[in-house]
């Protein structure tokens, strides 16, 4: 099976600053995390705190999506932690 993304929802983890999201590969389900350093980079005046980081997440949510499908699809782990460098 492929990597889907059913369930929209996301958080903001303030400790790790990072947000949160899942997908699903048949029942397995694939724990995601993009570094506060990439939204940054996906849209340079993102506001450095939670809500900005989740408006930049809900903007640009089918390229974080892209790029943690092509992540499990070259190493198939249950867990990921994407950075400014997974975003070229």
């Amino acid at each position: 099976m492929s990597l889907t993304f059913p369930n929209r929802s996301r958080s903001y983890d303030q400790a790790g600053r990072r947000i949160r999201f899942v997908g699903h590969d048949g029942m397995f389900q694939i724990s995601f995390s993009v570094a506060a350093d990439a939204m940054t980079k996906l849209q340079p005046r993102t506001n450095a705190d939670e809500a900005g980081y989740l408006a930049t997440f809900d903007t640009e949510g089918s390229v974080i999506r892209d790029v943690a499908s092509k992540a499990y699809d070259r190493t198939r782990k249950s867990m990921y932690v994407l950075t400014a460098d997974d975003f070229g």
